[in-house]
């Protein structure tokens, strides 16, 4: 696989990008779709992981290999589960085969689906036949990825009774979830979710209905990194709202501490570098886990401190990415300190090491939050098409706002 090599002449950054649809509204619509055909959809995502999903839902084999993409995975597995007569052995790329599933299978069990694991006990491969499920509750614990609550929220629509979920305990991806619950609602499905209970009605069809998908606030995320470490940044990114269903658009309010001005003008979002930086960022990000590398790296090139909590799901992502992050900005020079959900970045004393070459483990968003560092100092991404997995014009567009990208 390749590896580029990051520089910028200037510091200076000024540019248009448009980025494609959020991944996870994606998706969630994709499946929605197959439950109901009256669904149409535009500006999907072009990642890696909607093209897994799209050719999951479509294809004849009764053996699926979708790669890296976990929420595929995910998602798909409630899908076959619950559509009867459907056989699959629904498997994926070795990293995908080390990434728990137990949880989500328990649950699917529960209310009667047929699943067995092909290899390992709790992980992918897993063995699915469909069929017409009765039972219309489930308990879920609270603190688990959002993508086993979500799974079992879109199919939901589809089971005679509906489905009824409690969730038990600390409940840590409630963007995410509020996210599905509004999806299924726009789409014409009766949902709602109060306290510790998500319940979604039945439904047979919807009207004939198009959906315009949001563009991904976590692809966004990196565009405030460069316009935050840029000596001066006016760039402008396409198809965002301001009243995101994404959790990740706290990055609006988070990286005003890190110097950067946001508005809206229609659907544009347009990022400037103010210049006023705080010396110290504390963040619980169990809302929004998907932005901590970006975060990190930012704070790591603006020489300021950060203590980052509610972590804990990264350990379990296309790597343990705290591991990942300590490894990466050491190299950089970092004074760095993780723990299985959090992570702690001192004040850079010393300027950035120059030439390293980071590693980004399969990782989209390992190789996408240390590519801004390229306007600090030269910087070299391994693996670098690993970003096609959620935003394959990332390189492109970083060339067009000034990056030399060799």
């Amino acid at each position: 696989m390749s590896t580029l090599r990051l520089t910028h002449p200037s510091q200076q950054l000024s540019g248009n990008c448009t980025i494609t649809g959020s991944k996870s509204e994606s998706n969630r619509l994709l499946i929605l779709q197959a439950l109901f055909p009256e669904l149409e959809l535009q500006n999907l995502s072009n990642s890696d992981d909607t093209q897994a999903m799209t050719r999951g839902l479509s294809s004849a084999q009764e053996t699926i290999d979708i790669g890296h993409a976990g929420t595929t995975m995910r998602f798909l597995t409630s899908y076959f589960a619950t559509t009867a007569g459907v056989k699959k052995i629904l498997t994926g790329s070795k990293r995908m085969q080390e990434r728990p599933i137990k949880i989500l299978v328990d649950a699917l069990r529960a209310i009667g689906a047929d699943i067995e694991y092909v290899k390992n006990e709790g992980y992918p491969p897993l063995r699915i036949s469909g069929k017409k499920i009765t039972v219309d509750s489930v308990e879920l614990a609270a603190n688990v990825s959002s993508q086993y609550i979500t799974s079992l929220m879109l199919i939901a629509p589809n089971l005679p009774k509906g489905l009824t979920i409690r969730l038990v305990g600390e409940i840590t991806s409630i963007p995410y979830i509020n996210m599905t619950c509004s999806l299924l609602q726009k789409v014409g499905v009766q949902a709602k979710f109060e306290g510790q209970t998500i319940q979604v009605f039945p439904q047979d069809k919807i009207a004939t209905k198009t959906v315009e998908v949001e563009s991904d606030w976590s692809s966004a995320s990196y565009h405030f990194s460069m316009a935050a470490l840029a000596d001066n940044a006016q760039i402008s990114i396409k198809n965002y709202v301001s009243d995101s269903l994404q959790g990740d658009s706290v990055l609006v309010e988070i990286y005003t501490q890190m110097g950067v001005s946001s508005s809206f003008d229609g659907n544009t979002l347009h990022l400037k570098n103010n210049g006023t930086v705080q010396p110290r960022i504390t963040l619980d990000l169990v809302k929004a886990p998907d932005i901590a590398q970006t975060i990190a790296v930012t704070c790591f090139g603006l020489g300021i401190s950060c203590d980052l909590t509610g972590l804990h799901t990264l350990k379990i992502k296309e790597t343990d990415r705290l591991v990942a992050l300590d490894t990466e900005l050491s190299k950089l020079g970092a004074d760095i300190r993780v723990t299985n959900e959090s992570l702690h970045l001192a004040a850079r004393k010393n300027p950035i090491n120059e030439g390293v070459a980071i590693d980004t483990y399969h990782d989209h968003r390992m190789a996408m939050a240390f590519a801004p560092l390229g306007i600090k100092v030269p910087i070299s991404i391994n693996d670098a098409d690993v970003v096609s997995k959620s935003y394959p014009t990332f390189w492109d567009d970083l060339r067009s706002l000034g990056f030399s990208v060799i």
